[in-house]
C-alpha cells in the first residue's frame, strides 16, 4: 500500500501542516490500527498543536510529537504505552510514517518520525527476505535496517520536499534544530471506511 499515492477507501490521510510546509500522509489502520487510532484522535484533540520537531537527522529522519519537546515525553490516549504494530506489508522506505520508542517493547506513546534517507539502501537486502517491489522502492531511499523493530502506520504522498528541508536544518545538541520547527497543527482529511 506505500507504493501508491492513491488513497483507496480503507486508510486515511492526514496533513501535518509545519512552519515550513505542509506534509500529506496516508495511514493504514488496517496494519496498524493502534498506532492510527493514537495518531488520529491525538491530531482531532490537538495534541500536537504547536509541538517540535526535536529530533532532526538529514539521511536518516526526522521526528516530533513530544508535546514537551524534549523527546522524553508524550503519551497514548490510552494514558499507557503500547507496543510495535509489524506487518508483512509495511516498510521504512523513504518517506514511512513510524511510530517511535525506546528500547523497550512496549514504549509507544505520541511520537513519531518521517524516514527522509534519499540514498539507494538496496544494495544487501535479499528477495528472499524482501518482497521485488520493495527492494525496488529502497533504491530511492529509506532505513531498512528498522524493518521489523518499529511500527510504520504510514506514507508521505505530498511534501517530501518539507521533509528534506527539514532534515536539512541546521541542528545542535541531541540533534535538536537551532531554530524550532514547529506542527501547527495536523488535520484529518479522510478516515478510513
Amino acid at each position: 500500500p506505500q507504493l501508491s499515492n492513491e488513497v483507496t477507501e480503507n486508510e486515511a490521510v492526514v496533513e501535518i501542516v509545519t512552519t515550513m510546509g505542509t506534509i500529506k500522509a496516508k495511514l493504514f489502520p488496517e496494519f496498524a490500527p493502534k498506532a492510527v487510532e493514537n495518531f488520529i484522535t491525538h491530531s482531532k484533540d490537538g495534541y500536537y498543536d504547536g509541538t517540535i520537531f526535536h529530533r532532526v537527522i538529514e539521511d536518516f529522519m526526522i521526528q516530533g510529537g513530544d508535546p514537551d519537546g524534549t523527546g522524553m515525553g508524550g503519551e497514548s490516549i490510552w494514558g499507557k504505552p503500547f507496543g510495535v504494530e509489524i506487518s508483512p506489508e509495511l516498510y521504512h522506505i523513504r518517506g514511512a510514517l513510524a511510530m517511535a520508542k525506546t528500547n523497550q517493547p512496549i514504549s509507544i506513546g505520541s511520537q513519531f518520525y518521517v524516514v527522509q534517507n534519499p540514498a539507494d539502501m538496496s544494495a544487501g537486502l535479499s528477495s528472499s527476505t524482501t518482497p521485488e517491489k520493495i527492494i525496488e522502492a529502497y533504491k530511492n531511499g529509506g532505513y531498512p535496517s528498522l524493518d521489523g523493530g518499529y511500527t510504520v502506520f504510514g506514507q508521505v504522498i505530498e511534501g517530501m520536499d518539507v521533509v528534506d528541508k527539514i532534515a536539512a536544518v541546521e541542528v545542535g545538541q541531541s540533534d535538536k534544530p537551532k531554530e524550532d520547527i514547529k506542527i501547527e497543527k495536523i488535520n484529518v482529511i479522510q478516515e478510513a471506511k
